[in-house]
């Protein structure tokens, strides 16, 4: 995801296991969503129900404090298949979240999705949410979003090294999601630093040519 959460395509494989949120006494059908079930956070949502259902339940995630959700594998109104899983939205991206709704004329219901501004490439936190239908994406999408947050030379050529070495260390932590492909990112800039001027001196990382005076 980079500045507006879209919804995955159709055909994506995320897209088949439809799940329902609860919140506030109300449901809807949850098409996608990012959790971090260790932590009992909600990172994302995408919804579609009732009008009235769909503002009561993000009116309880965005509340002051936070209502608690649930999470629960098949749609409304279908024989759930168990393993709800209770969740809200992290207590240090509050006061960062959005809501867009559109009605759906053909199915007579409305689609909403919740997101936080942490998953906006131009938000500035060193902190971010990485979106992605695509997960073969996700080096290059990382490495973006560390050029928009640091004045540290960062070359496209390091998406590879960076993104294994943020799994490595855990300043990239893999959410559990449905409909999309999501990660928790907190990279440390100092840590950063450090771990790019060694990768560069061991010869784990090479300079560009353009960077050392030759042609591109």
């Amino acid at each position: 995801m980079l500045d507006t959460p879209t919804m995955p395509p159709s055909g994506d494989d995320h897209a088949t296991q439809l799940y329902t949120i609860t919140a506030g006494g109300f449901s809807a059908t949850c098409d996608a969503f990012a959790a971090d079930p260790e932590q009992n956070q909600l990172w994302f949502v995408s919804m579609v129900g009732a009008q009235t259902s769909l503002k009561a339940i993000w009116a309880a995630l965005l509340n002051s404090p936070p209502q608690p959700a649930f999470l629960i594998k098949g749609a409304v109104d279908d024989l759930h298949e168990g393993g709800y899983e209770r969740c809200q939205i992290p207590e240090h991206s509050i006061g960062t979240w959005k809501t867009k709704i559109a009605r759906l004329p053909q199915a007579g219901a409305y689609h909403a999705m919740v997101y936080t501004q942490m998953a906006e490439l131009s938000f500035e936190r060193d902190a971010f949410l990485l979106l992605t239908p695509d997960a073969s994406e996700a080096p290059a999408l990382h490495l973006r979003f560390l050029n928009q947050r640091t004045e540290l030379p960062i070359h496209h050529s390091w998406a590879d090294w960076l993104w294994q070495q943020g799994l490595e260390n855990e300043a990239i932590r893999p959410l559990k999601s449905a409909g999309l492909n999501a990660w928790s990112c907190n990279h440390d800039p100092q840590q950063l630093e450090t771990e790019l001027s060694a990768a560069v001196k061991y010869g784990a990382l090479k300079l560009p040519r353009e960077w050392n005076g030759g042609s591109a």
